[in-house]
């Protein structure tokens, strides 16, 4: 069985082994086992309050480089009407603690009928969708922006440079 212990160091070639998809639940655990889509097991083993993101690419043992791909998985898309109604949006459920996904109007979070109804009171058009959740990584945490500029990485609740 294949052991990802490390990323691969940003810049660096690499040819691709395999694809682990995982959902973002599973990509911020630090030690579990998982499925390439080859059918091979993996064992992950990171450093732990590291999140892996869509795009990330990883080792293993021998050297094999597995590339990250976030599942589809089902999250709530909300939209508001203005800025003001979006803000207080997202003011309410960071207070929750809730990973959001920030997007030009619109938040995302995973599905949760009790955030969709309190978004839809707060003025909110909320709708479910299939989508890789790629949600914030916090403010204290180190970023890395992929090519696509669709997600942030890194440790959260560690102090970091913007990269």
């Amino acid at each position: 069985m294949l052991e990802i212990r490390a990323r691969l160091e940003a810049g660096k070639p690499a040819v691709i082994y395999g694809r682990l998809r995982l959902a973002f639940d599973q990509r911020q655990k630090s030690r579990m086992r998982a499925t390439l889509e080859s059918g091979e097991e993996v064992a992950i083993a990171l450093a732990r309050g590291e999140v892996l993101r869509g795009g990330d690419l990883v080792v293993a043992g021998a050297g094999e480089v597995i590339e990250i791909v976030a599942e589809r998985e089902s999250v709530m898309h909300a939209e508001c009407d203005s800025a003001q109604a979006l803000t207080r949006l997202a003011y309410h459920l960071g207070n929750r603690h809730v990973p959001l996904q920030v997007g030009d109007r619109w938040v995302r979070f995973a599905a949760d009928p009790v955030l969709a109804k309190m978004a839809e009171g707060l003025g909110a058009k909320v709708s479910t969708t299939e989508d890789a959740f790629e949600p914030e990584a916090g403010a204290y945490a180190s970023h890395h922006i992929h090519d696509n500029e669709s997600g942030h990485g890194g440790r959260i609740h560690e102090f970091g440079p913007h990269r």
